[in-house]
């Protein structure tokens, strides 16, 4: 029985921490004032038919605060990354030139900052559901143990251990959210 605690509570562990990564991932996307990479990572382009992650058709450099460059491997796809860019909700107009695609990231309006801090904060809260719905399996999976005859201490230490686990990554969450708020509302 006391294997499979631990499994649980390794379990909790590592899954709470995945959430706590993926809020991290979302956050990055979301652009800052400062040209990123990243803010392009959801991008798809049409690649001979099939939807690509730009990531894998081009190379996008951010060559100052203010601009992105894109310089895809094959010159045709040029004008498909262009569309690509025009089609999604990046609201970036993209320019063709010689040798890739130029995005010039625009300084953000009080209101555009407002409502970057709101996605942040949804990602955050998303993040901070799934963490205690992880707890929630866990605490259930602990007190099924309990009823097939765990002892009932080793299940109370369990839990007060997912309980910590859950604490500390919601404080993660809340510091990622902490740091994307004053990066966004930095001008």
């Amino acid at each position: 029985m006391d294997e499979e605690i631990q499994f649980y509570l390794n379990d909790a562990e590592e899954s709470m921490g995945k959430a706590v990564a993926h809020v991290s991932v979302e956050m990055a996307r979301i652009r800052a004032g400062k040209a990123s990479p990243a803010m392009l990572d959801s991008l798809k382009v049409d690649y001979y038919g099939s939807p690509t992650p730009l990531s894998q058709v081009a190379n996008v450099s951010a060559p100052d605060a203010r601009s992105l460059h894109i310089k895809p491997w094959e010159k045709n796809m040029v004008g498909e990354i262009v569309k690509a860019i025009k089609n999604s909700d990046l609201g970036l107009n993209p320019m063709s030139d010689a040798d890739g695609v130029r995005l010039n990231i625009p300084p953000m309006t009080e209101e555009r900052r407002r409502d970057l801090v709101k996605q942040a904060k949804s990602e955050s809260e998303a993040g901070k559901v799934r963490v205690r719905a992880i707890r929630k399996d866990v605490n259930e999976a602990l007190r099924k143990l309990q009823k097939d005859g765990a002892s009932e201490d080793a299940v109370k230490d369990a839990e007060a251990k997912v309980q910590k686990y859950t604490d500390a990554h919601i404080v993660e969450v809340e510091k990622l959210l902490t740091k994307k708020e004053s990066e966004i509302m930095t001008v």
